[in-house]
């Protein structure tokens, strides 16, 4: 069974920015975008394992910083031509709190 975690406090990420959580098993990144839709997703990119926690955030993708592949947050699939996935977390919002599901 998976359980909701606290991980930071949603005014704690930057508009279009992101904050990297460390766990036992897998670094996360955590993204918010310009309207406080938060995504969660593994920090490295499918194709060379590239940080995505440092690419740049446009609409509910982000670009990583090695070779310019294009992640979609919410799925956590490469934008064509590239192909490749990266594992996405349950993510929600509450109180001004960022929790993932675990």
């Amino acid at each position: 069974m998976s359980k909701w975690i606290e991980v930071v406090e949603l005014n704690n990420i930057p508009v279009l920015g992101s904050r990297l959580i460390k766990t036992r098993d897998t670094d996360i990144a955590v993204f918010r975008g310009s309207d406080d839709q938060v995504y969660a997703i593994r920090d490295a990119c499918p194709h060379k394992g590239g940080p995505l926690s440092q690419g740049i955030m446009h609409g509910s993708t982000v670009t990583c910083p090695l070779h310019n592949w294009k992640i979609d947050l919410s799925s956590g699939n490469a934008l064509a031509p590239d192909h490749g996935c990266s594992n996405v977390f349950a993510v929600k919002v509450e109180g001004g709190r960022v929790y993932l599901q675990l």
